[in-house]
């Protein structure tokens, strides 16, 4: 019989979740607002939007995929010192960059693809346009050009001067954690657990190596046995060089669309990672598994909640970067 937490314990749950939200309430709270407009490039750059979009469709269109690549990018740029550009960084003899954390450096791919944007936007203006704020705008064209949602995005943001390796450690989930230290990570970016199941939404349209999801399928994975054989077939049990790698879409229905199907798949006990089925299977995911039903019932309460959670993932900044960040002139290297 599967052990039941007592009464006890869940009121002891529900106190340690009071007690991160406002520990991470009083953080943010006390910063300033960020001076984020949508209008912010009016009359330095009117075109910025027009580029970023046309570039990204151009993106997109060559492989879907590429769409995935940079929402992810956005999310772990924005989760390690705010959305500041920090994750862009190339490692150079006096900087330490964020790409070769244990969570970065076979996570993320696309840099490329915001190199190219940004030799755009300094052909047509020149030293105006931050790499954060083309790294902000360019997720959400990203979603729009699967079938997801539309939202503002405000922009002003400033590229930091420096990264942080181990702050990445420390604030990047991962695919094996457990769903209350989650929960803790977006409590502290002053996220809610509404923003978090909302926002893991994006896997609809993610890739996953792996790695990742060798535990979970090996594991207490659902009884869907044509699956469950595709998925040991692309990752074998035993650790090799040659399986690592292997990637699976984390929505095996419709990988390339920006839906709500992502959340069906936790209904049926089949999410990819273990991190993603625990917000519908823990014990202690109360409210999250209300969340995925929702989500899983009303495609359009998703699409609002995301967008709505995208621009409050956008809006993490410190106040520091405003005040001694940069444009970059290339969004690999501060400038000298």
């Amino acid at each position: 019989m599967a052990h039941q937490p007592s009464l006890i314990s869940l009121q002891w749950f529900s106190i340690l979740l009071v007690c991160i939200s406002l520990f991470s309430w009083t953080i943010f709270a006390a910063s300033p607002d960020a001076p984020l407009t949508l209008d912010y490039y009016k009359s330095t750059c009117p075109t910025v939007f027009e580029i970023v979009r046309k570039e990204m469709e151009c993106e997109v269109n060559s492989d879907p995929r590429n769409a995935a690549l940079v929402l992810r990018l956005h999310f772990h740029d924005c989760f390690v010192q705010g959305c500041d550009g920090s994750v862009l960084l190339d490692d150079t003899i006096s900087l330490q960059g964020e790409k070769k954390a244990s969570a970065n450096v076979n996570s993320l791919k696309g840099f490329e693809i915001i190199d190219r944007i940004k030799n755009k936007l300094e052909s047509e203006c020149p030293g105006t346009v931050s790499c954060a704020d083309i790294l902000t705008v360019a997720a959400r064209d990203a979603v729009i050009l699967v079938g997801g949602p539309y939202w503002d995005v405000p922009v002003g943001r400033k590229d930091s001067k420096t990264a942080n390796y181990d702050l990445v450690r420390e604030n990047i989930p991962t695919a094996n954690e457990g769903l209350l230290s989650i929960m803790a990570k977006f409590l502290y970016q002053g996220l809610s657990v509404t923003d978090m199941v909302a926002l893991a939404g994006a896997h609809t349209i993610g890739m996953a190596r792996c790695e990742n999801f060798r535990a979970r399928i090996y594991g207490d994975f659902g009884e869907t046995d044509s699956y469950l054989r595709n998925l040991k077939s692309i990752c074998p049990a035993a650790i090799s060089s040659s399986g690592e790698n292997n990637v699976t879409a984390m929505d095996n229905v419709t990988p390339n669309l920006f839906d709500n199907s992502f959340y069906h798949t936790l209904l049926r006990g089949e999410g990819l990672l273990s991190s993603d089925q625990e917000m519908y299977s823990n014990v202690f995911g109360i409210e999250t598994k209300k969340l995925v039903r929702k989500y899983a019932d009303d495609p359009l309460a998703f699409f609002n909640q995301f967008s709505d959670s995208m621009v409050k993932l956008g809006n993490i900044t410190k106040s520091d970067s405003f005040i001694n960040g940069e444009v970059r002139k290339t969004c690999r290297f501060v400038n000298t």
